[in-house]
């Protein structure tokens, strides 16, 4: 039998034509390869994190080993491109309700819901969006692109990410107010205007 994706119903991003500087440095994070891993400040905190993320997403993705992979990735991808991990996870739940073959009308795919014409603007052919490691690298990296060019207002950069700026749309508080309660840590926190400035530099991948 063949495979059927699972339709989405999530917007899309828009094709915008990237500065030369902005594509070299969104192609180069998309092509690092270093293997994901939990990015904190001791191993129990990771350990505490995880075991809890587990429990919430339980019912989404039943396979334990499928929960555990797909978080740690979120985490390490979220945390390399200076993006709350919790934001990442209101995303997903919101674009593709956490499936990994999910397919929007307008073509994005996957759990981030990735339009393929960024496979070709910043990375290869053969870059498979359905890919745990890639759609979420690939995710994160357009997410923190769009902060960056909306200056931190992370209410018109989810917009973007959607495709839905300057419409009229529920979407940017809906991953909010996901970020801020179901996937919340350690606790809800009070929305800000603005989103942090990307950091000066990471220190938490391997050598």
């Amino acid at each position: 039998m063949a495979f059927a994706p699972a339709l989405a119903w999530a917007g899309a991003q828009q094709y915008e034509p990237l500065a030369t500087s902005v594509q070299a440095a969104m192609h180069s994070a998309v092509a690092d390869r270093a293997s994901p891993r939990l990015v904190f400040a001791s191993p129990d905190e990771a350990m505490e994190w995880l075991d809890e993320m587990s429990i919430r997403l339980a019912k989404r993705i039943p396979d334990q080993q499928a929960r555990l992979d797909l978080l740690t990735t979120v985490q390490y991808e979220a945390k390399r491109a200076g993006l709350d991990p919790q934001l990442v996870l209101g995303v997903i739940e919101v674009e593709s309700a956490f499936r990994k073959y999910a397919v929007s009308r307008a073509g994005a795919r996957g759990y981030m819901q990735v339009m393929p014409f960024w496979a070709e603007l910043i990375g290869t052919a053969e870059h498979n969006l359905f890919h745990l490691r890639t759609n979420l690298r690939y995710g994160c990296v357009i997410l923190r692109h769009y902060l960056d060019i909306e200056r931190g207002d992370l209410s018109r950069a989810l917009a973007r990410y959607n495709g839905s700026l300057g419409k009229k749309s529920s979407y940017a508080a809906k991953v909010m107010k996901a970020s801020q309660t179901r996937w919340a840590w350690p606790a809800p926190q009070v929305t800000r205007a603005a989103y942090p400035k990307r950091p000066t530099e990471y220190v938490g991948d391997p050598e």
